[in-house]
């Protein structure tokens, strides 16, 4: 006796190919933009972190100098010591002065009309103003 054997197929059929790309793409929209207004928030909050430390550098350099580095001098004052700062003993900041989580340099002025320093990041959009991921990160002081 010969046995006849039946070869069986096996593999999805395109029906099912494209239910599970249906519902792959339905997870993408709905779990997406959460994922990316999370990841917008994270940015932010790197932001603020980093301004703290460059305000931690900023106070210990007028610990060492006696006064915060006025505008011309910058946050690079950090770095490399400014003419005419007798005390200095940086460089105040272990990795460098960071660029902001959108790679853009934070923007610093010393003195303001309300006393102290005024640091800050423009956001995304990289300009005064905004709300959510194009809000600008400023320190408290």
């Amino acid at each position: 006796m010969v046995k006849q054997m039946k070869k069986q197929q096996s593999g999805f059929t395109l029906v099912e190919i494209l239910v599970v790309f249906a519902m792959i793409a339905l997870l993408v929209g709905l779990v997406g933009p959460k994922v990316m207004q999370a990841l917008g928030g994270a940015k932010s909050k790197t932001a603020h972190i980093q301004i703290r430390d460059l305000e931690q550098g900023l106070e210990i350099f007028k610990l060492d100098v006696g006064r915060f580095p006025n505008t011309s001098e910058g946050l690079q004052a950090l770095q490399v010591a400014p003419g005419g700062a007798s005390g200095w003993n940086g460089p105040y900041m272990r990795t460098g002065i960071p660029k902001d989580p959108w790679g853009k340099d934070y923007m610093y002025k010393y003195p303001t009309e309300k006393g102290g320093f005024d640091l800050y990041s423009y956001g995304a959009d990289g300009g005064s103003g905004g709300s959510g991921e194009d809000a600008d990160v400023h320190n408290v002081k």
